[in-house]
Protein backbone atom coordinates (compact mmCIF):
# COMPACT_ATOMS: atom_id res chain seq x y z
CA UNK A 1 0.00 0.00 0.00
CA UNK A 2 1.39 3.56 -0.84
CA UNK A 3 1.57 6.42 1.94
CA UNK A 4 -0.25 9.05 1.44
CA UNK A 5 0.85 12.17 2.47
CA UNK A 6 -0.58 15.19 3.26
CA UNK A 7 0.55 18.53 2.32
CA UNK A 8 -0.21 22.00 3.25
CA UNK A 9 -0.70 24.27 0.56
CA UNK A 10 -1.84 28.60 1.25
CA UNK A 11 -3.50 30.48 -0.86
CA UNK A 12 -1.33 33.21 -2.50
CA UNK A 13 -3.75 35.91 -1.03
CA UNK A 14 -2.52 35.53 2.19
CA UNK A 15 1.13 36.22 1.16
CA UNK A 16 0.13 39.25 -0.75
CA UNK A 17 -1.54 40.80 1.79
CA UNK A 18 1.03 39.96 4.02
CA UNK A 19 3.56 41.59 1.95
CA UNK A 20 1.28 44.81 1.53
CA UNK A 21 0.94 45.11 5.37
CA UNK A 22 4.96 44.89 6.03
CA UNK A 23 5.23 47.95 3.42
CA UNK A 24 2.36 49.55 5.25
CA UNK A 25 4.09 49.16 8.59
CA UNK A 26 7.97 49.91 6.94
CA UNK A 27 5.91 53.26 5.64
CA UNK A 28 5.13 54.35 9.08
CA UNK A 29 8.32 53.31 10.38
CA UNK A 30 9.81 55.49 7.54
CA UNK A 31 7.09 58.26 8.44
CA UNK A 32 8.45 58.42 11.97
CA UNK A 33 12.10 59.57 10.52
CA UNK A 34 10.10 62.14 7.94
CA UNK A 35 7.42 63.81 10.72
CA UNK A 36 10.85 64.30 13.03
CA UNK A 37 9.28 62.55 16.00
CA UNK A 38 11.47 63.03 18.74
CA UNK A 39 12.20 61.17 22.18
CA UNK A 40 10.36 57.96 23.77
CA UNK A 41 7.63 58.65 21.37
CA UNK A 42 10.00 57.76 18.52
CA UNK A 43 11.90 55.22 19.59
CA UNK A 44 8.33 53.77 21.21
CA UNK A 45 7.00 53.81 17.27
CA UNK A 46 9.89 52.19 15.60
CA UNK A 47 9.91 49.50 18.55
CA UNK A 48 6.39 48.80 17.96
CA UNK A 49 6.35 48.97 13.76
CA UNK A 50 9.17 46.54 14.33
CA UNK A 51 7.92 44.24 16.57
CA UNK A 52 4.49 44.08 14.61
CA UNK A 53 6.56 43.11 11.09
CA UNK A 54 8.68 40.73 13.17
CA UNK A 55 5.42 39.13 13.90
CA UNK A 56 4.14 39.37 10.82
CA UNK A 57 7.19 37.63 9.33
CA UNK A 58 7.16 34.81 11.85
CA UNK A 59 3.46 33.69 11.77
CA UNK A 60 3.13 33.83 7.93
CA UNK A 61 6.34 33.07 6.47
CA UNK A 62 7.40 31.00 8.76
CA UNK A 63 4.50 29.03 9.11
CA UNK A 64 4.61 29.59 12.67
CA UNK A 65 0.69 30.61 12.72
CA UNK A 66 0.35 26.88 11.64
CA UNK A 67 2.31 25.26 14.00
CA UNK A 68 1.55 23.34 17.32
CA UNK A 69 0.85 25.12 20.75
CA UNK A 70 4.30 23.72 22.02
CA UNK A 71 6.33 24.82 19.36
CA UNK A 72 4.74 28.28 19.59
CA UNK A 73 5.67 28.52 23.21
CA UNK A 74 9.50 27.25 22.75
CA UNK A 75 9.77 30.28 20.96
CA UNK A 76 7.76 32.50 22.16
CA UNK A 77 8.45 32.38 25.80
CA UNK A 78 12.58 32.94 25.22
CA UNK A 79 11.67 36.05 23.26
CA UNK A 80 9.30 37.47 26.03
CA UNK A 81 11.97 36.53 28.41
CA UNK A 82 14.53 38.31 26.71
CA UNK A 83 11.82 41.67 25.70
CA UNK A 84 11.31 41.54 30.12
CA UNK A 85 15.28 41.19 30.99
CA UNK A 86 15.77 44.02 27.99
CA UNK A 87 12.93 46.31 30.37
CA UNK A 88 14.57 45.25 33.42
CA UNK A 89 18.37 47.06 32.45
CA UNK A 90 16.72 49.68 30.85
CA UNK A 91 15.34 50.97 34.25
CA UNK A 92 18.12 49.77 35.67
CA UNK A 93 20.26 52.50 33.57
CA UNK A 94 18.39 55.15 35.13
CA UNK A 95 19.52 54.27 38.82
CA UNK A 96 23.33 53.56 37.58
CA UNK A 97 22.69 57.34 35.78
CA UNK A 98 21.79 58.86 38.83
CA UNK A 99 24.26 57.12 41.38
CA UNK A 100 27.16 58.45 38.93
CA UNK A 101 25.40 61.73 38.87
CA UNK A 102 24.98 61.77 42.70
CA UNK A 103 28.97 60.33 42.39
CA UNK A 104 30.63 63.07 40.44
CA UNK A 105 28.33 65.69 42.20
CA UNK A 106 30.16 65.14 45.55
CA UNK A 107 32.92 64.34 44.37
CA UNK A 108 33.35 67.52 42.37
CA UNK A 109 33.48 69.48 45.49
Amino acid sequence: MAQITQSQQHPIAIYLVIWILLFVLSTFSYLVDWFQFEGMMRWSLIILFMLLKAGLICAIFMHLYWERLALLYAILFPCSAILLLLFIMWHESYWTLLIRKIYFMIAGS
